[in-house]
């Protein structure tokens, strides 16, 4: 993180998209924003994980790899992993799909300052939703219905990607 406490001030900012099982939502979400900002220098890592390690070692979801490769994604690859300690000091942000989500990755970053001190968790960690016009707007997990769901949630990505470029990334020229 930035030495001014700023992130993007004196370095690339470093994202981490998560949702619960890093198969359908954050994935997607770390493909759209790879893919808005490959020529961007003010984006270092990006990266993708769930809060549960449900689908640990998996590809993503069929049906979120074609949404991808349908709008234009094809060279994402991408390996389910779950949140680990080392992400609240290594990432800048930290965006959820959801509340609950969101609940779970404050509660876990509190825990690790509190054991590891305060620089162990310094990315901030918000929802993704908040990035898109309507605060505490939330990508609804579509892994158990139909592909519209991907649809749905596609057209959030977008629209949450390009907000946080807007707030995030037009603030740290």
């Amino acid at each position: 993180m930035a030495d001014d406490g700023v992130p993007g001030a004196d370095k690339p900012v470093s994202v981490l998209f998560v949702c619960l099982g890093n198969i359908c939502r954050s994935p997607m979400a770390e493909g759209v924003f790879r893919t808005m900002t490959k020529a961007d220098s003010r984006i270092g890592d990006i990266d993708s994980a769930g809060t549960g390690a449900y689908h640990e070692g998996m590809p993503p979801d069929p049906r979120t790899m074609s949404v991808l490769v349908e709008n234009g994604n094809l060279d994402y690859d991408h390996t389910a992993r779950k949140v680990t300690t080392l992400d609240f000091r290594r990432f800048d942000y930290i965006v959820a799909m959801d509340q609950e989500n969101l609940y779970d990755l404050l509660r876990r970053q509190r825990r690790i300052a509190r054991n590891h001190g305060a620089d162990a968790a310094t990315a901030k960690v918000m929802l993704f939703g908040d990035f898109g016009g309507a605060v505490g707007e939330q990508v609804v997990d579509p892994y158990y219905g139909a592909q519209d769901g991907f649809t749905v949630a596609y057209e959030q990505m977008l629209r949450f990607s390009k907000g946080f470029i807007d707030q995030v990334l037009k603030s740290n020229p």
